[in-house]
């Protein structure tokens, strides 16, 4: 282990106070220069994390963006789009694009140039809302999604190769969990504003200002991570994309730790493609209203809020548990919905929908937390660009068959469609605890 050298006295007592513990400055499993940086380096994984957090939460396909859709008067269909289109797209490429970036020894860049392009991406969308309405608006935000998903792709990819050659394991989770709890009072502030009653111009100028910030946070974003401090790593492994791809797709026969952490996030997978059958519901009995997202934003930022910074200390020392916990949340809590909105009136279900969207936030939360913590601690400076790689990859392709659940909806109502992704939450709860530990 190394220890890392005396920082000026702000940054290294900020770094001490959120880190907590005695041995702060001691690194595990990154090079003495590295380590040297880690306080540094810390702060600034912070910040970024928190501006394109809240970024995220303003332009939530879940949230925001199928409500403007529907103020724009777009097609219906459209909005059964948004999901697999950000998620799939950010995910699907990664394989293909991870070979190139592993032929470059400082990364960093790759990540500054993708949050630009979605800090772009995002600004096209509050323009389109100003300018466009009707289908033509819905394809151009559409369009727009595209170029941020494939940013997005090679943001995840390469942030994550580069927290592993910055932070030390056992600080990996803590960073993802304060960013996760700020951009969660930024979200609540900005539940509060949308609760305030307004006409439809009012609802539109909400929307535009809220994608606006949203543009902005990226590319604060963008600039504060240049500043990071970043040692040039291996660059071995970065050939031909298609042999890479078909090479780097063999860690799944050979990894067994890698097999089993890919099929129990394909099944935690639920806990994301069930919050728009929730905001269904709840839109339902708000009347599409600008409150009714207000309330729903207000609960997913209580949530982060005070659930991160838990998570992201639970997952530096079991980020296996982190993810069986919450999968147990979000899968008793989608029994709980579903018991509600079959056998309670109306009146008495509606409220307890922002309690229902509450919890499954703080679980959906640990989730996120735990898999990518899990994921970065099972791999090595060596593969560790591989293993999101490739897990990225098959994600976005289940994602893309989730669609299907719009099937089970069709049939069986937003509430039938719950109940199916909550018992595949229970199920990932079970397989995540027979995970072997990570840290």
């Amino acid at each position: 282990m190394a220890e890392a050298n005396p920082e000026p006295g702000s940054i290294r007592n900020i770094y001490d106070l959120l880190t907590g513990d005695e041995d702060a400055r001691v690194c595990r499993d990154i090079p003495d220069a590295s380590c040297r940086e880690q306080p540094r380096n810390f702060l600034i994984h912070i910040a970024t994390l928190t501006a394109t957090k809240c970024g995220d939460w303003l332009s939530s396909p879940k949230l925001v963006l199928p409500w403007l859709l529907t103020q724009l008067g777009a097609p219906a269909f459209m909005l059964g789009l948004l999901v697999p289109v950000r998620e799939s797209l950010s995910l699907v490429p990664q394989l293909f694009v991870a070979s190139f970036i592993r032929r470059v020894a400082v990364r960093k860049w790759f990540w500054v140039a993708g949050s630009v392009l979605q800090g772009f991406a995002v600004g096209g969308m509050a323009l389109t809302a100003m300018l466009l309405d009707g289908t033509a608006a819905g394809w151009a935000i559409l369009a727009l999604l595209v170029i941020f998903s494939l940013a997005r792709g090679i943001c995840s990819i390469s942030s994550k190769d580069v927290l592993g050659k910055t932070i030390s394991k056992s600080r990996r989770g803590t960073v993802s969990g304060y960013a996760e709890s700020a951009a969660g009072a930024v979200i609540i502030a900005v539940g509060v504003a949308g609760l305030v009653p307004a006409d439809a111009n009012g609802n539109l100028t909400f929307y535009i200002a809220v994608l606006t910030a949203a543009a902005l946070l990226w590319l604060l974003a963008a600039a504060i991570f240049s500043l990071l401090s970043e040692y040039a790593g291996a660059t071995e492994g970065g050939g031909n994309a298609i042999t890479e791809a078909v090479r780097q797709f063999a860690l799944i026969r050979q990894d067994r730790q890698l097999r089993q952490f890919v099929i129990v996030r394909s099944l935690l997978l639920s806990t994301a493609l069930v919050a728009p059958f929730y905001v269904s519901l709840a839109s339902s009995e708000w009347g599409g209203q600008l409150s009714g997202l207000g309330a729903l934003m207000i609960a997913a930022g209580f949530a982060s809020f005070l659930s991160a910074p838990v998570w992201g200390r639970l997952s530096d020392q079991s980020s296996r548990k982190v993810m069986a916990l919450a999968a147990l949340v979000a899968g008793t809590t989608g029994i709980v919905t579903f018991l509600v909105a079959m056998y309670l009136a109306a009146s008495v279900a509606a409220y307890w929908f922002p309690a229902a969207y509450f919890l499954l936030s703080i679980a959906h939360a640990g989730v996120r937390l735990g898999r990518k913590t899990h994921l970065v601690d099972i791999a090595t400076a060596e593969n560790r660009a591989s293993y999101v790689a490739v897990s990225n990859t098959i994600i976005g392709v289940m994602l893309l068959l989730g669609g299907l659940f719009g099937g089970v909806a069709s049939m069986f109502g937003a509430a039938g469609a719950i109940l199916t992704l909550s018992i595949v939450a229970l199920l990932a709860a079970v397989t995540a605890w027979q995970l072997d530990e990570a840290q």
